[in-house]
């Protein structure tokens, strides 16, 4: 284990959206690099060209960069570095600790099916070993790995605890193909060892090629870094993520409109604890964050405790950046962007918008009443709000509005006296002027619309709804 500074990585495959899955590993990755002053690497695993876009790496990078997970320094490809792995893959060669193995796939296919009639190990020998390179014929191989045949490999992991695999049950790993390409279980050493990634934390589904890559560190008299194999994400029923679960890309819960401190608040809460603490801030999660913290059981995804997340984050987010993302949202949905007019009362508004808005088409329904420009048109509920009695209501009740001096005490003491004067609660009034400021039932209380649309604006809606004029 290395006593230097902490360096971690992501390195997804380029082969489509950044998966939830995925974020959630390069937000491990960013708050543990990111708690202990060290640094967070970007590698695109790009070898299988048949499937890597240039698409698909932009939409990884805009996925962490709405995330927030700033990385350090360049992007590194992987298939730019093909050269270096073919340079490794030799020097094992000249060690010993690899061989040229010139078995054609059929002579491979004939050992397993022999070995699977005789009830043997399908691990595939090649008689090519410990051969004499005197006896090399002059045709195609791969390199191997040699890896031991006795003993076990032990994988001291920090999620899973120490992991033993019998060497019997590893075979002698491809480095390099036939045609000089490195495979990718190679490139992946290299390359972590080559960035000097200290901290390989990632999905529990690469346990066991763990096993594999240590053959090449220890081959190589390499550091092996520190493993961290986390549990999957499984969705509400306990099965795997899978698109019947809802999202999966998180471009998608962008469009949804999740807020991204929500969204890494969740994230990190999704397989990890810190005592019972819920909701927390950045810095608390990059102060709090450890490895032990991690369930060795796979977590489960649940969009009610990421609503009720989110809802916090808006609620205590600052205004400036809270508009910000709002905008952001807008533009990633293809949506109009707001007008200079519209920020303007969104920035006024937001006192009465945050609190209980779980995402941002929420709190941009609400906020409605600021964003529509006069004449608002009623929806069908708030149509029907405004029947003839209430058209009534609103009719005597605008000019006792004309002289208030425009604060929540006068205006609240002018509706209450009102409502009494007419053997009714102010609750009754409500619905009536809901539907006259923002032409919606669902908003802010009457008296913050009134506040942020000012007396002029708010008497000519209520003149408007009272006498059912268009305009």
């Amino acid at each position: 284990m290395s006593s230097g500074p902490v360096v971690t990585r992501f390195a997804p495959s380029p082969t489509g959206y950044l998966h939830i899955g995925g974020a959630r590993t390069a937000l491990f990755n960013w708050l543990f690099a990111r708690g202990r002053g060290g640094r967070f690497l970007l590698r695109i695993e790009d070898t299988d060209h048949t499937r890597s876009t240039p698409q698909a790496t932009q939409a990884i990078l805009d996925g962490l960069a709405w995330l927030g997970l700033e990385h350090d320094g360049d992007v590194v490809s992987q298939a730019s570095r093909a050269e270096r792995h073919a340079e490794v893959a030799q020097a094992l060669l000249e060690r010993g600790a690899a061989y040229k193995c010139f078995s054609t796939q059929e002579e491979i296919e004939t050992f397993r099916e022999s070995a699977r009639a005789e009830g043997r190990s399908t691990l595939f020998t090649s008689p090519w070993r410990d051969a004499d390179p005197a006896a090399h014929p002059d045709a195609p191989y791969v390199i191997r790995l040699k890896t031991p045949t006795e003993g076990e490999t032990v994988i001291r992991d920090q999620v899973q605890g120490d992991v033993r695999i019998g060497n019997d049950q590893l075979d002698d790993m491809v480095l390099l193909r036939s045609d000089g390409t490195p495979v990718y279980m190679l490139a992946v050493v290299v390359d972590d060892h080559d960035m000097g990634v200290t901290h390989v934390v990632r999905g529990d589904d690469h346990l066991n090629n763990a096993a594999r890559q240590m053959g090449i560190y220890q081959a190589m008299g390499w550091e092996v870094p520190v493993w961290a194999h986390i549990p999957l994400i499984h969705g509400p029923d306990g099965k795997k993520l899978s698109k019947r679960h809802g999202a999966l890309g998180v471009d998608e819960y962008q469009k949804m409109g999740y807020p991204s401190p929500g969204m890494r608040n969740y994230l990190a809460r999704l397989g990890w604890s810190h005592g019972d603490d819920e909701f927390f801030s950045d810095a608390q999660a990059q102060e709090w964050f450890d490895l032990s913290g991690i369930g060795r059981s796979p977590a489960r995804f649940d969009f009610k405790k990421l609503d009720n997340l989110s809802g916090q984050h808006i609620a205590v987010m600052d205004d400036a950046a809270l508009l910000h993302e709002i905008e952001a949202f807008l533009a990633a949905t293809g949506q109009l962007p707001l007008t200079d007019a519209q920020k303007d009362g969104l920035s006024r508004a937001m006192y009465c918008l945050k609190d209980r808005a779980k995402t941002y088409p929420e709190l941009l329904e609400k906020a409605h009443f600021v964003l529509e420009s006069s004449p608002v048109e009623p929806d069908e509920k708030a149509a029907k709000a405004l029947d003839a009695v209430s058209r009534g209501i609103l009719e005597a009740l605008t000019p006792q509005l004309q002289n208030a001096s425009w604060t929540r005490d006068d205006l609240e003491a002018v509706m209450n006296r009102f409502a009494e004067d007419r053997g009714t609660k102010f609750g009754k009034l409500a619905g009536p002027l809901r539907a006259a400021l923002a032409g919606r039932m669902v908003t802010p209380s009457v008296f913050d619309m009134m506040l942020v649309l000012g007396r002029d604006e708010s008497l000519a809606r209520l003149s408007r709804a009272a006498t059912g004029a268009e305009a």
